[in-house]
């Protein structure tokens, strides 16, 4: 009965080539895998192996984590923008010799989801950070693995992070308004607490002083960052006679959108009464009414970007930590 470190020799390959080729694992061609297997066919190869060695695979360092953080859910949700993330790293690291498994990690049972991962052992994890703040980093700074931290960054930690460049983004969004209207934009802001939310806050601002305008004079409205929850909040708002701006950077599409209704059900016309600008141009943004201007991010990219650092830090260990920001682009729509 031949095993596979004699068959590598009978084929000329390497071991780690024809492990994955009797295994099913990626890395080797369609025509290199059918040799192998036809060779363990013909000399007597125990088949019955690869489903043990399937099995220790489930639980050995051959597994990457895609750990999505859930503190409250109002921002991290199964929505296109996460779909697209995940997208993004299954396909940089498709090709690799790793098996992604992905898993939502809720803020009441993250320590016991973590130990889990512990025993169960992997080569290392991207973690979407999204709804973390600097205290939730306690959860996982211990874990014996590298990690990458997306969509999220904290000055005080030395993680690698993959972001979106938010400053610019929102940036580019009041510059626009504030060009296009002649006068000073306001700021539908989320009322949760996300460090995303708050480089976005930074970019409006900076555009702001930029134009020569008082930071204190824009008129700013906190709504629940879904679409419901700034329908809700914005109509509220709108019957207790709030001042309004004539236009308004919004700290996300779903809060654009909602925001959007309540102004028209209110009888205000955008963009000829109220301009609107979103930000993260999910799909809602082609089929609000009118159309979403957005801040487009390349979500895909951004998984990618993750991935591909990761699997760098798996091979060296020792490289220091970077900070990766991703560009946006504005998308000019109906609204503003």
């Amino acid at each position: 009965m031949i095993t596979a470190k004699e068959l590598s020799k009978l084929l000329g390959l390497s071991e780690a080539a024809v492990s994955m080729a009797l295994n099913g694992r990626p890395g080797v061609s369609d025509a290199t895998r059918e040799r192998v297997l036809a060779a363990a066919r013909e000399y007597g190869y125990d088949f019955s192996r690869i489903k043990e060695k399937q099995f220790e695979r489930e639980h050995a360092e051959g597994n990457l984590l895609f750990l999505i953080y859930k503190k409250h859910g109002a921002v991290v949700a199964d929505t296109p923008f996460f779909s697209e993330l995940t997208q993004g790293i299954e396909a940089e690291t498709r090709g690799s010799e790793y098996r992604l498994i992905v898993r939502y990690l809720y803020e009441e049972d993250s320590r016991a989801m973590l130990e889990s991962a512990k025993k169960e052992g992997c080569a290392g994890a991207v973690i979407l950070g999204t709804e973390m703040s600097e205290d939730d980093l306690t959860l996982i700074q211990n874990l014996p693995f590298p990690f990458v931290l997306l969509d999220t960054y904290f000055e005080g930690a030395s993680y690698d992070s993959v972001l979106i460049n938010n400053v610019q983004g929102a940036y580019l969004a009041a510059n626009y308004l504030i060009s296009k209207y002649r006068t000073q934009a306001g700021y539908l802001r989320s009322a949760y607490p996300i460090n995303n939310f708050s480089e976005r806050a930074d970019g409006f601002y900076k555009a702001i002083r930029k134009c020569g305008l008082s930071p204190s004079r824009s008129i700013v409205h906190h709504l629940t960052p879904s679409a419901e929850g700034a329908y809700s909040d914005m109509l509220e708002l709108l019957d207790r006679g709030e001042p309004l701006a004539r236009c308004y950077f919004a700290d996300n599409d779903l809060i654009a959108a909602g925001a959007m209704r309540a102004f028209t059900e209110q009888g205000k016309r955008i963009p000829q009464d109220v301009a609107v600008v979103g930000f993260d141009d999910i799909p809602l943004c082609g089929y609000t009414s009118p159309t979403l201007t957005t801040v487009r991010v390349p979500k895909q990219e951004m998984g990618r970007a993750a991935a591909k650092r990761l699997l760098e830090k798996i091979k060296d260990g020792h490289t220091p930590p970077v900070k990766i920001e991703i560009g946006t682009v504005l998308i000019r729509r109906a609204s503003a």
